[in-house]
């Protein structure tokens, strides 16, 4: 008697642990990227340029040019300095009433100030973000 059998199929599920042995502490890298250092290391410079990452890491040579942080660090400081300069502007408002011409000579430049002083450690820690979860350029060679 001749028996069927269902063909079994594998598929391949995305993981951030290629190697256990090897884990990236997502918090840790974050908070070095925040800081504009390596990742990886935490020593090394992360930035040879306002917001150009260098090549790789001049401490223990961590590549670091692979990245895909995109529009998303601006993204994230138009959220932060938004929630941060709107509430500011409500509650001087509703409390004070100054001229347009007095809150657009203080609203403009804190947010131009805010903004300019977020982006670039925004973009750290989205950078060691990609490179604690293996993302794009940072992980073992599987990327697609």
């Amino acid at each position: 008697m001749m028996t069927l059998t269902t063909p079994k199929t594998f598929t391949k599920t995305w993981t951030n642990a290629a190697d256990p042995a090897a884990k990236r502490d997502m918090w840790t890298a974050m908070k070095r990227g925040f800081f504009c250092r390596c990742p990886n290391c935490g020593e090394g410079k992360m930035f040879r340029a306002f917001l150009k990452t260098a090549d790789h890491c001049d401490r223990c040579g961590q590549e670091l040019n692979g990245h895909r942080a995109d529009d998303l660090p601006a993204y994230l400081v138009i959220v932060i300095v938004g929630h941060i300069v709107v509430p500011i502007a409500l509650w001087i408002e509703t409390n004070y009433s100054p001229s347009v011409a007095l809150q657009l000579a203080i609203y403009l430049p804190l947010s131009l100030i805010a903004s300019l002083w977020l982006l670039q450690p925004v973009k750290g820690a989205v950078v060691g973000l990609q490179w604690a979860l293996r993302m794009h350029g940072f992980g073992d060679g599987h990327e697609h």
